[in-house]
């Protein structure tokens, strides 16, 4: 299971604008190809991550249980609250009182929480469950 601590969310704020270089030319992944050098434009990756900053924020992930979906243990999830949380989202939600992101799906008419990791069980949603969304899951930071 995929567990955070509340310890482990950062608010997303509006800093000061960083702009970067964003080349025209795009970096072969199979055979190389001849590079230019013509910047397109400016890239604030703020602008990139962020679409509500008053809704969005930042909490790091642990455990395995989504490797699957791209989301390894310490990667860094952009979670926004005014996404509507949809079968086939990537959700964070508290679950009994801890933290967890999993893929929420419906099935057959039954809401469940997906693992991204076969060796995890998937979580069917009941009404004893006390479980609430705090927001979808919109871009995954990790280093390589």
């Amino acid at each position: 299971m995929l567990i955070f601590s509340l310890f482990n969310l950062f608010p997303a704020r509006l800093p000061t604008k960083l702009t970067l270089p964003l080349f025209s030319s795009k970096v072969a992944a199979g055979f190389p190809s001849p590079a230019d050098d013509y910047i397109e434009k400016s890239l604030d990756l703020n602008d990139l991550l962020i679409r509500k900053p008053a809704a969005t924020f930042f909490v790091r992930a642990q455990g395995e249980s989504m490797l699957s979906a791209g989301i390894h243990p310490n990667d860094i999830l952009v979670v926004d609250r005014s996404i509507e949380a949809v079968s086939g989202k990537i959700v964070v939600c508290a679950l009994n009182g801890e933290l967890t992101v999993k893929r929420l799906n419906r099935i057959n008419g039954q809401w469940q929480l997906k693992a991204e990791n076969s060796d995890y069980t998937d979580i069917v949603i009941h009404e004893e469950l006390d479980m609430v969304i705090w927001g979808v899951v919109t871009n995954v930071i990790h280093s390589v």
